[in-house]
């Protein structure tokens, strides 16, 4: 059984979807599961609907207008009879969105995220699946929420992969084309959970490793992984192969094209990953699996904008020793920062952290009345691995260096 992953660029409009339906013809879909994220910038729209709930709810009609109509557009573009079941299938799902804000009574965000939200794998998985029915392609949809189960930590949760597992084997025929939705899961009580944002290629690797496939493809608006994200790189390359160690290597520093999460269960039964172009389905991609580190060997650039780096000293030149650094941790841990390098001396305490949450300046608060601290706001971390003199180089050329950190095989650089 092989599965595939489309995200949401791949099926963002009507051409989109149709591009599917040419990647599954041109690469067969036999004993193929389909996991399918939401269209486009669904996700985002939906979260708007979630604001709008709970801070405007003069705009929420407004907002789930929007999302609508998005979808309306698409299934007019790709369904001529406009007496089609999908009208009516789509709009009762958005009428389960409406009829839950109306009754909701839980004042938990998180929770109603993931009753609202999760509707964009839901509507998108659903149109796909009929369309590839009109065209031809005869395929069973999957509630995937019936088979991956979760605990109850809303918009981060931890699937339970006894239970997943069993409900898996048993559920899903693998003698047909499946499609089904990712980023959703439900916990005990059958509430909807979500695995994270961009959990769908974490989905698609739970599936995976529970129908013990023999691939997972994940078809994105790239030719594979590449050594630098094009948008700040030049030049960048096509890796072909990347081991499981080096892959979750460069998710830890940063890199985008891999969800951290999907690695693991992968390296677990040893299911390659592919990583592939769905404009040029033929072409070789990136596979990930056991064997060699990288190929080619080159270095990978990897940066993270807008970042806030934290110099902190004794204020009576004291060391600064386990204590101290077991309370800066929980100081970080208690105000969401997501700390990306370390580096200390006998005094001070150097960290480069993600202030996602918008927390710095109360962190600020309590650190300056125990550190001395200097501060550098909107500061860019870049990650070099397999480094040589000449990659180093082009990333100092015109830039302040506030902070670097070297291994044996990775480089970190903090500028400004």
């Amino acid at each position: 059984m092989r599965i595939f992953k489309f995200g949401g660029a791949s099926v963002q409009d009507a051409a989109g979807v149709k591009n599917v339906v040419n990647v599954l013809k041109e690469v067969g879909h036999e004993n193929t599961l389909l996991v399918v994220s939401a269209m486009g910038k669904t996700t985002n729209a939906m979260e708007v609907v979630v604001n709008a709930y709970f801070k405007d709810k003069a705009t929420l009609s407004s907002a789930i207008h929007e999302v609508v109509k998005y979808h309306n557009d698409i299934i007019m573009d790709l369904f001529e009879n406009e007496k089609h079941p999908i009208y009516g299938k789509v709009k009762a799902l958005f009428e389960e969105v409406q009829g839950f804000l109306a009754w909701n009574k839980s004042p938990k965000y998180s929770f109603v995220y993931d009753q609202v939200v999760g509707y964009g794998e839901l509507v998108s998985s659903i149109i796909l699946s009929a369309y590839l029915n009109e065209v031809g392609i005869t395929n069973n949809w999957l509630d995937v929420r019936d088979f991956i189960k979760t605990d109850d930590n809303y918009r981060d949760a931890t699937v339970n992969w006894e239970v997943s597992q069993k409900r898996v084997a048993e559920g899903i025929d693998r003698s047909k084309l499946n499609i089904t939705q990712g980023f959703l899961g439900s916990d005990e009580n059958n509430f909807t959970t979500t695995l994270g944002r961009e959990g769908s290629d974490y989905t698609g690797a739970i599936l995976a490793y529970c129908l013990n496939a023999t691939e997972l493809t994940i078809w994105k608006d790239v030719p594979g992984v590449l050594n630098a994200d094009p948008r700040y790189f030049e030049n960048a390359r096509l890796l072909n192969n990347i081991s499981y160690t080096e892959a979750i290597e460069l998710a830890f520093y940063g890199a985008s094209v891999i969800h951290p999460k999907t690695l693991q269960p992968l390296q677990r039964k040893e299911i390659p990953l592919h990583v592939k172009s769905f404009l040029l389905p033929k072409d070789p991609g990136t596979t990930v699996g056991k064997g060699i580190g990288i190929e080619p060997e080159v270095p990978c650039f990897i940066v993270k904008k807008n970042q806030v780096l934290m110099k902190l000293s004794s204020l009576d030149f004291s060391f600064i020793v386990e204590d101290s650094i077991s309370e800066l941790f929980k100081l970080l841990h208690d105000h969401k920062m997501k700390v990306d390098l370390i580096q200390n001396s006998a005094i001070s305490f150097s960290v480069c952290v993600d202030n996602k949450f918008g927390k710095l300046q109360e962190l600020l608060d309590i650190l300056k009345s125990r550190f001395k601290v200097v501060y550098h706001e909107g500061v860019s971390l870049y990650t070099i691995r397999h480094f040589d003199a000449e990659s180093i180089a082009s990333l100092q050329n015109g830039k302040e260096i506030l902070l670097e950190q070297r291994g044996k095989e990775t480089v970190q650089l903090v500028v400004k």
